[in-house]
């Protein structure tokens, strides 16, 4: 059950015992005894944090309703660092604490304008409040901003950027037709892309892409040794211009990685307004998987679910995408969905659970492309990044890996002064990608560059 601290030990106090908590709190173990370190591993579900802590003398486990004040701030007041694995709108409770009891604090999440408010107090009692250093947001910010410093660095102008990322199944465990599956969490999938229009700039020019046309209008990227993938635009690309110093780029533009064909088929569910979140389906926990596709097909007294779906999306029987339907399970009778008040995305969700689930064994994998287009000297010259970062299995999966590790290591640099420039921040400062990218490197997160000629846009296509 862990040892009693001594007084020389460094507290790093970690809330949420989640799915990318097991990497985190395996690099910080692997490091306590050089860099004296504790861990104490607090979770609502004792027996969660039990399975991480496994017996380490440097990790005790405990059980914590952050929802319970005085227990939360307990803790909070013995430490010398927090780390946050908390759903994002739970963080900012801990993060008020950690301004009273001055302590650091580490997350992974988007920074929220609650979090925003806090930068001044940060500052003033000298805290270092680091948000977005997972994967996307994270590794995709420091990455980028290495490349974009060392342009300008160089004397060079920047034209253009784009910046992609996917979490995927791994080449050796893609054995469905979607050539998908979910390696994080499914509710994100179902609902990406609702609320607005999806908002970048090309050559100068605003571009939209309202949700009914996200999923038909893709790109090809193509990274050596993995083939083909495909690029949506994510919802707001606009952003990043003040976030990366980008205020005059002429083209900005980020979006989700696929296999090609995935999005395609996905317009089905859109079309049909199965991923909708905003009602619910009256009788839903009785409903079958048919049911629930018929619920959204016109009523005839003689044709078959199946035909109505095909005449309504006008998709012959022997059409790939038909094929892909049916891998699903879709108009199977006898499955039960199950959730009572369910939404229509509730309900997808838990079909599509049923058959992208990775297996025991399964391995995922996290690409990630970035473009950068840019002057030199007269000359117009495009670089290429690209990181492919494959998982080991059901704990130390792609995903654990490219979240725990850059949280564990921005960590202990806060902890060691190393990082120390105060207040509520993104990693996008030399100080903190320079050291945290080359460390990353060591377990293989590393980035393969290209350099061509930037060709832009055609203008007629503009």
């Amino acid at each position: 059950m862990g040892t009693k601290f001594t007084t020389h030990m460094r507290e790093i106090l970690i809330i949420g015992a989640g799915k990318s908590t097991g990497v985190l709190v395996d690099y910080l173990l692997k490091k306590s005894e050089k860099h004296q370190l504790q861990l104490v591993i607090a979770d609502k579900n004792l027996q969660s944090a039990q399975s991480l802590a496994a017996d380490h003398p440097k990790a005790l486990p405990l059980e914590l309703d952050i929802f319970n004040p005085s227990q939360r701030q307990q803790q909070i007041e013995k430490a010398d660092l927090v780390i946050s694995m908390l759903p994002a709108r739970f963080h900012i409770e801990v993060a008020r604490d950690c301004i009273s009891f001055k302590k650091h604090l580490v997350t992974a999440s988007y920074v929220s304008p609650e979090m925003e408010e806090l930068h001044q107090q940060a500052v003033e009692n000298g805290l270092v409040f680091m948000n977005e250093i997972g994967v996307d947001p994270g590794v995709d910010h420091m990455s980028a901003m290495q490349v974009i410093d060392r342009i300008r660095a160089n004397g060079g102008h920047m034209l253009s950027f784009e910046s992609f990322t996917g979490g995927l199944v791994a080449p050796e465990d893609d054995n469905n037709l979607w050539n998908y599956k979910f390696t994080w969490n499914p509710r994100n999938v179902v609902v990406a892309g609702q609320g607005g229009a999806a908002k970048f700039i090309q050559e100068g020019k605003y571009k939209y892409i309202p949700y009914h046309r996200l999923f038909r209008r893709t790109e090809f990227l193509d990274v050596e040794g993995y083939g083909r993938f495909e690029a949506l635009a994510n919802r707001n690309s606009l952003k990043y211009r003040e976030v990366y110093g980008l205020q005059d780029i002429l083209t900005l533009y980020r979006g989700t990685m696929r296999r090609v064909g995935f999005s395609k088929a996905w317009n089905i569910f859109v079309q049909l307004g199965m991923t909708d979140d905003t009602y619910h389906l009256e009788g839903s926990e009785d409903m079958s998987y048919r049911d629930f596709v018929n619920s959204f097909l016109p009523y005839s007294p003689t044709d078959s679910v199946e035909l109505k779906m095909r005449h309504e999306l006008k998709i012959d029987q022997d059409d790939f995408m038909w094929l892909k339907l049916e891998e699903l399970d879709l108009f199977n009778p006898n499955k039960k969905i199950g959730i009572r008040n369910a939404t229509p995305a509730q309900m997808l969700q838990k079909i599509l659970e049923d058959s992208w689930t990775l297996r025991p064994g399964e391995k995922d994998m996290i690409v990630m492309y970035h473009k950068f287009g840019y002057e030199l000297n007269g000359e117009n010259k495009q670089i290429d990044s690209t990181m492919v970062c494959l998982g080991d299995g059901q704990l130390q999966t792609a995903m654990a890996k490219t979240v725990g590790l850059p949280v564990g290591i921005a960590a202990l640099k806060i902890l060691d002064g190393k990082i120390s420039t105060p207040g509520v921040q993104i990693p996008i400062s030399k100080e903190v990608y320079q050291p945290i990218l080359e460390e990353l490197e060591t377990f293989g997160v590393r980035f393969r560059e290209s350099e061509t000629e930037y060709l832009g846009y055609n203008k007629l296509s503009l």
